[in-house]
């Protein structure tokens, strides 16, 4: 995120909404799809409502969860 959008590390904060970072819904789009790629993840097809980071965080950690599959 700090790459792609030119951001200060120091102000990713969980509580940092994406539009306080300057990020519009294409952007956040953009940096999902980027996410799916890196962490070979498939978003859901339903609508999310990411407004914070830990909101990204969140959705990451479950889809990787849930396609992970149970522990063995």
């Amino acid at each position: 995120m700090v790459k792609q959008f030119d951001l200060q590390i120091e102000n990713l904060t969980p509580d940092a909404t994406l539009e306080s970072l300057g990020l519009d819904s294409l952007s956040v789009i953009e940096f999902m799809f980027n996410l799916e790629d890196e962490l070979k993840i498939k978003l859901p097809d339903e609508r999310v409502e990411i407004k914070t980071l830990q909101d990204v965080v969140n959705l990451v950690d479950k889809l990787l969860a849930e396609q992970k599959g149970p522990a063995q």
